[in-house]
C-alpha cells in the first residue's frame, strides 16, 4: 500500500514537472524575424556580412547563406542550438579580437538574448511585409459616428490606441480650396465653388463637388505633374549639351490617361510594353516613351553603346523605384545589402529592357511618325491591300516600318572601316572616296531590297554591296544620286537567305581630294520588295508607300523590340562595370518575388508588365496607393516613397495600406479616380488642420491623422493657383511646351545656341505642366519650390522652406504680372472703396471674409505704398509695367497689395 502511494506521488510529481516545463516553454516569447531580428542584423551585422561584404564567408542576407558553411568549413548558425552556434559565441565573448561586431560597440544583452532565442527557435527567416502579396484586411471593430468609410475605421482605431481624438470638420471654404487643389491642382470654377458654398445639404454638396472635380479635364493635368517626376520627363536630352527633344506627346498621353481614368494596370502595361500589344495604336506606342525619357548623350567622342547601356540601367532603376518603391540601383554592383535581391538578378531584370532598337543615336531612333488623319487613312488602306495581295504578317511589317522606321540598322554600328569614320564617334557613317564599311550579321532571309537613308552632293559616285567579305559575292551596284539633303532610296537585288556580313563600298573618279567626306549614311533597312507587282493598284500603292516613307511629320521617341536576328545577349556586369561582362543571363525577376510571374508570361517586356500588374505582385498596388495618399496628406503611410524595403520608414498604418491596396486592385479595378474619391470622402481628410497643444506634444508630425494636413503647395500648384486668382489662367491643353517669362542668363547652350524665347498671348499663362523643361537649367521658380530636375526618376519631392520661395512670389516678374491682373480684378469687382477691393480679393483667394485685423494690415500697406508712389511716379509706372506712361499711384499701390496677398502663408499653403 505504501509502495503504491509512493508510486502515485512520483507520478504526480513527474506530471507536475512536465506541466511546469511545458508551461515555461509555451510562455517563451516567439521571436518575429522581421520585427525583432532583422532590425538588429541590418544595424549591427549586415555591413560586413551581407550583400556587399561576406567576411569569413558568412552572410545574414538570405537564410541559405546564413546556414551555409563559412570559411572555417562549419556553419556559423546551427538552428535550435545557440550554444553550438559560432554566431552567438562571437556576440558573447569578451575577447576583443573575437567579439562581433569587430571593433564596434557590442550588442546589448537584450539584443543578444533576442538573437539567441531566435536561433534556439530554429533561426526561422521571415518575409518583409512589403514583399508579401496583398491580402484582404479585416476592418477594425470601430463604432463611432465620426467614421464615414472603411479608411476612417483604421484611422480611428489608431487614434484610440494613442488616446487621441479626431479634429472637427474644416469649414466649407477651407474644404473647397483643399479638395480643389488636391484633385485639379488649381481653383475651381466660380459656378462650382458657389454650388458647394451655398448648398443647403453640405454632405450632398461635397459629394457633387468631388465628383465634378474628378470629371474635370484639369484633373489629368494635376496628376500628370506627379507622374512626370517618376517618368523623368523633360523637353531636352540631358548631359552636357542637353539639346531639344520632342517628346511632349508622351506628356499629353499621361494627361489623357488620367482624365479617362485608365485602369492603373493598363496604365503601367502600356508604358512598359505598349509596343508589344497586338496591333498597337499610336497612343500605345507613345506610352512607351516612358522608357525613352532617359538622358542620351550627343557629345562628340562619346561611346553610343556606353550610353545606350546607361539608358537601359536607368529604365531598370526607374521601374523599381518609381513603380515598386524599391531601391534596386545598388544591386547593379553587388547583392542588396538589406533586401532579398542578388547581384545576378539585377541583370536578369535588365535583360527585359536590353533588346530594344534605341542605340543613343542623335536622331533618337526609333521614332513614331504621327501621321495626320488623311495619312493615317492612306496607311490603313495600304495595309489592307498588302494583306490581300501578300499576307497579314507582311502588311504588319510594312506598317511597322512606315510608322517607326524599324527594323533598321543604324549606320553608327558599322565597323571594319576603310577611308570611313563614324562622325564624332557617335553621329553617323561618313565615307571618303574608295571607302569600305561592314554591317555585321545582317538578316538577309527573304530579303531582295535595301532601303537606306543618305546624303551626298557629289555626282559620279558608285555604290556596291558585297556579302561575307569586301571582295565577296556582289549583291548589287548602282550609281549614287545626289540631292539637296538626306533622301531615302531603294535598291533591288536577287533574293538572299541566311545571316551575312554586308560590305558597303563607294568610289567616285570625279573626287580629287582623298580626305574629303562625300557621303553620309543614316540607316539601312533590308527587306523583301514591295509586294503585289502586277496586281491592280500596285503602282498607286507603291507611290503611297513612298509618300508615307518620306512624309515630314511630327515624331516621338518610342520603344520597339529587336527582331530575333538582332537580339542582344545579356551578361552580368562584374562590379557593375558595363565593360566587364561576366556570365550570360536570361530574362527574369528576382527569385524572392517570382511567385507573381504568370505562367504564360513571355520572356520580354510584355511578360514583365504582366508580372508588374499581377495581383500577387506585392509592391505595385501598395506603391501607387501610398503615393496617392502622400499627394493628399503630404506624407505617405510609408514616408519613404522611394523605399518600402527593410531600410525604408515603417508604415504608420500598415493594415490600412494593405486594405486600400486590395481595394484598389479588386473593388475599384485599379481605378485611380475611385481610389482618390474614397480618400477625399473620409472624415480623416475633411478634418480641420489647426494644431492644439496636445497634438503638438503627442503627434507633432501628424502621423496618426488627428487633424487635417497642412502642406506647402507644389511648384505647379503655386503657379497655377496664382494664374487662376489673377484671372488669366489659360484653358488651352496639350501641344508643344511653352516658355513663360524667365530672367536672361539662365540658359547657356554653347553647342546649339538654343535660347529661351518668351511665349506670347495666352501661352505665357498656361499651366506649369506645359512649361519647357531643360534638364541642365530647369525653370527657376519651379526649382525654388522643389520641382524635380528629372535627370533620374524622382519618386518623392522633398519639401523645403527657404527665403528664396518668398523672393519668387514677391519679385519674380511672372508673379508681379499676376499681381497686376489680380489688382485689376479687385478694382473691377470691389467698387471704388479700397477696403471693399481688398476684401473682395481675399474672398477670391480663400473663399471667406477677410478678418478685420488682416484687412487693417493691408489697408495700412496700401496707404504707405500710395504715399510713396505719389512722390515717385516712375516707380509707380515701373510696377504697373509701363515705364513710358504715367501710372495712377492708386493702381500701383493696389498692385503692391495684390502682390503681398499672393505671398500670404495661407495662399501658398494647403490648410
Amino acid at each position: 500500500m505504501l509502495s503504491q502511494k509512493k508510486m502515485l506521488l512520483a507520478a504526480v510529481f513527474v506530471t507536475a514537472t512536465a506541466l511546469v516545463a511545458f508551461s515555461l516553454f509555451s510562455a517563451e516569447k516567439q521571436i518575429d524575424f522581421n520585427a525583432d531580428v532583422k532590425p538588429i542584423l541590418n544595424k549591427k551585422c549586415i555591413s560586413c556580412h551581407g550583400g556587399v561584404k561576406q567576411q569569413g564567408g558568412f552572410s545574414v542576407l538570405f537564410r541559405e547563406e546564413a546556414l551555409a558553411a563559412t570559411k572555417s568549413g562549419k556553419p556559423a548558425i546551427v538552428p535550435g542550438h545557440p550554444e553550438e552556434s559560432e554566431f552567438i559565441k562571437r556576440l558573447q565573448t569578451d575577447d576583443p579580437e573575437q567579439r562581433m561586431p569587430y571593433k564596434h560597440e557590442a550588442l546589448s544583452k537584450n539584443e543578444i538574448d533576442i538573437l539567441s532565442a531566435w536561433v534556439k527557435q530554429g533561426a526561422k527567416w521571415g518575409n518583409h511585409w512589403a514583399y508579401v502579396p496583398v491580402k484582404p484586411t479585416p476592418l477594425p471593430d470601430v463604432d463611432n459616428n465620426w467614421v464615414r468609410n472603411g479608411i476612417d475605421k483604421f484611422i480611428y482605431a489608431k487614434l484610440e490606441e494613442n488616446k487621441l481624438k479626431p479634429s472637427p470638420q474644416a469649414d466649407r471654404a477651407t474644404l473647397l480650396r483643399r479638395v480643389s487643389l488636391d484633385l485639379i491642382g488649381t481653383l475651381p470654377s466660380e459656378k462650382l465653388a458657389n454650388l458647394y458654398l451655398n448648398g443647403k445639404d453640405e454632405t450632398k454638396a461635397y459629394q457633387l463637388l468631388v465628383d465634378s472635380l474628378l470629371a474635370s479635364s484639369r484633373f489629368g493635368e494635376r496628376w500628370a505633374s506627379m507622374w512626370l517626376d517618376i517618368a523623368r520627363y523633360a523637353d531636352t536630352k540631358g548631359y552636357e549639351s542637353d539639346p531639344n527633344r520632342n517628346i511632349w506627346a508622351y506628356r499629353d498621353w499621361v494627361i489623357k490617361a488620367f482624365n479617362s481614368d485608365m485602369p492603373y494596370n493598363q496604365f503601367v502595361t502600356e508604358q512598359v510594353a505598349g509596343d508589344l500589344l497586338p496591333n498597337p495604336t499610336d497612343a500605345q506606342y507613345i506610352a512607351t516613351a516612358f522608357s525613352r525619357n532617359t538622358p542620351t548623350n550627343d557629345e562628340g567622342g562619346t561611346n553610343n553603346e556606353e550610353f545606350r547601356t546607361a539608358a537601359v540601367l536607368d529604365r531598370v532603376n526607374a521601374t523599381w523605384e518609381g513603380l515598386m518603391s524599391t531601391t534596386f540601383a545598388c544591386v547593379q554592383c553587388h547583392s542588396h545589402p538589406y533586401d532579398p535581391f542578388k547581384h545576378d538578378e539585377y541583370y536578369q531584370f535588365m535583360s527585359y529592357f536590353n533588346n530594344t532598337r534605341d542605340e543613343d543615336v542623335p536622331a533618337e531612333y526609333p521614332l513614331l511618325k504621327q501621321f495626320n488623319d488623311s495619312l493615317s487613312r492612306e496607311l490603313k488602306q495600304l495595309e489592307n491591300w498588302v494583306a490581300q495581295v501578300a499576307t497579314p504578317q507582311r502588311a504588319k511589317a510594312i506598317s511597322l516600318f512606315l510608322k517607326t522606321g524599324q527594323p533598321a540598322i543604324n549606320s553608327t554600328t558599322a565597323d571594319e572601316l576603310k577611308n570611313a569614320v563614324i562622325g564624332n564617334n557617335n553621329i553617323a557613317l561618313f565615307f571618303k572616296n574608295n571607302a569600305v564599311a561592314r554591317l555585321k550579321a545582317v538578316d538577309l532571309n527573304q530579303a531582295d531590297q535595301l532601303i537606306f537613308r543618305y546624303n551626298t552632293n557629289k555626282p559620279g559616285g558608285k555604290m556596291s554591296l558585297h556579302i561575307d567579305s569586301p571582295n565577296g559575292p556582289l549583291l548589287v551596284s548602282w550609281p549614287l544620286a545626289t540631292g539637296p539633303g538626306y533622301q531615302n532610296v531603294a535598291v533591288d537585288f536577287k533574293m538572299q537567305h541566311g545571316i551575312h556580313d554586308v560590305y558597303l563600298s563607294y568610289s567616285n573618279p570625279a573626287i580629287k581630294n582623298p580626305d574629303e567626306f562625300t557621303v553620309f549614311f543614316d540607316w539601312f533597312h533590308f527587306a523583301p520588295q514591295f509586294p503585289g507587282k502586277g496586281q491592280p493598284g500596285y503602282v498607286a500603292y507603291q507611290k503611297t508607300f513612298n509618300n508615307l516613307l518620306n512624309a515630314n511629320v511630327p515624331t516621338t521617341p518610342i520603344m520597339v523590340e529587336n527582331p530575333m536576328a538582332m537580339r542582344r545577349k545579356n551578361y552580368v556586369f562584374e562590379r557593375g562595370a558595363w565593360t566587364s561582362k561576366g556570365k550570360e543571363v536570361k530574362e527574369g525577376v528576382p527569385h524572392s518575388l517570382a511567385f507573381a510571374m504568370p505562367k504564360n508570361a513571355p520572356n520580354n517586356r510584355m511578360g514583365l508588365a504582366m508580372w508588374l500588374t499581377d495581383k500577387r505582385n506585392p509592391l505595385v498596388s501598395r506603391t501607387m496607393v501610398n503615393r496617392l495618399w502622400e499627394q493628399l496628406f503630404g506624407t505617405g503611410l510609408v514616408e519613404t516613397l522611394e523605399d518600402m524595403g527593410t531600410q525604408g520608414m515603417p508604415p504608420t498604418h500598415q493594415e490600412l495600406l494593405d486594405y486600400m491596396a486590395y481595394q484598389f486592385m479588386n473593388s475599384y479595378n485599379w481605378s485611380v479616380k475611385k481610389m482618390l474619391r474614397e480618400m477625399v470622402m473620409t472624415a480623416t481628410y475633411r478634418q480641420d488642420s489647426k494644431v492644439s497643444e496636445e497634438l503638438k506634444e503627442k503627434d507633432l508630425f501628424n502621423k496618426f491623422y488627428a487633424r487635417g494636413a497642412r502642406v506647402r503647395l507644389s511648384a505647379e500648384q503655386v503657379r497655377d493657383q496664382g494664374l487662376a486668382i489673377s484671372g488669366v489662367l489659360s484653358a488651352k491643353m496639350y501641344g508643344p511646351p511653352v516658355m513663360p517669362w524667365q530672367p536672361e542668363g539662365i540658359w547657356f547652350s554653347p553647342y546649339n545656341g538654343a535660347k529661351w524665347i518668351k511665349s506670347n498671348g495666352e501661352d505665357q499663362y498656361r499651366r506649369g505642366i506645359y512649361t519647357y523643361w531643360k534638364r541642365t537649367a530647369p525653370y527657376p521658380s519651379a526649382i525654388a519650390f522643389d520641382g524635380a530636375s528629372r535627370v533620374v526618376c524622382s519618386p518623392r519631392r522633398i519639401r523645403t522652406n527657404t527665403p528664396l520661395q518668398a523672393l519668387v512670389t514677391l519679385n519674380d516678374s511672372v508673379y508681379v504680372d499676376m499681381a497686376r491682373h489680380f489688382a485689376s480684378r479687385m478694382q473691377q469687382s470691389g467698387g471704388r472703396n479700397i477696403a471693399h477691393q481688398i476684401a473682395q480679393g481675399y474672398s477670391v483667394i480663400l473663399y471667406k471674409p477677410i478678418p478685420a485685423n488682416r484687412l487693417k494690415v493691408f489697408e495700412d500697406l496700401y496707404a504707405k505704398a500710395l504715399a510713396t508712389f505719389k512722390k515717385d511716379t516712375k516707380a509707380a509706372s515701373a510696377l504697373i509695367g509701363d515705364k513710358q506712361q504715367a501710372a495712377k499711384p492708386e493702381s500701383a499701390a493696389l498692385v503692391l497689395v495684390a502682390n503681398a496677398m499672393l505671398n500670404l502663408d495661407e495662399v501658398v499653403t494647403k490648410n
